[in-house]
């Protein structure tokens, strides 16, 4: 990858690592303004939630963008390969959003995990990981179809640093101690 396209994947990582510590301090400052009864004031804040979904659309866009411009797909490939890539992405994504759900959890209860509870994250993380990888073994014939082999590979290289650096955001949670 050329120093732009690693200095656009730098700054995706730098604006997830931002997002997350400004939701970090939404929460703090929105359990203070319940404690003060600032109802009118949590009203007019946006959710964690509403973050998180901003967040996700954004790099979801930024993704997508970044293959396209790493690609150099000819147009007649590029019609092709997109619609496909949109279904590999709405799939992943809803692979993610188990992801996000498993470490939201575990965040919060990290702390009185019993054994019994770490074991069973650890087991829900691995399913998570494999679905990944099992999708991308499922898609292989589809973007094969449209792409040379060298493009397909380079997809996959693409999509691979790109899950990494998200990967790497989302390992920010806290150890759990034994």
């Amino acid at each position: 990858m050329n120093q732009k396209k690693f200095l656009v994947v730098a700054l995706m990582v730098i604006a997830l690592a931002a997002t997350r510590s400004a939701l970090s301090q939404n929460s703090v400052s929105a359990k203070k303004d319940a404690t003060k009864g600032s109802i009118a004031n949590e009203a007019s804040q946006p959710s964690p939630d509403d973050f998180i979904e901003l967040l996700r659309k954004d790099v979801r866009s930024q993704k997508k963008q970044i293959i396209a411009e790493n690609m150099d797909l000819s147009d007649a490939e590029a019609e092709k390969f997109w619609p496909i890539y949109d279904r590999y992405a709405a799939e992943l994504s809803r692979i993610y959003d188990t992801k996000l759900a498993l470490l939201n959890d575990y965040a919060e209860n990290y702390t009185s995990m019993t054994g019994e509870q770490a074991e069973n994250y650890i087991r829900k993380r691995a399913d998570v990981e494999e679905s990944i990888m099992q999708l991308r073994l499922k898609y292989m014939p589809a973007f094969r179809k449209v792409l040379s082999g060298r493009e397909t590979a380079l997809f996959y290289q693409l999509d691979w640093r790109l899950g990494l650096a998200i990967d790497v955001e989302l390992a920010q949670v806290p150890l759990i101690n034994p």
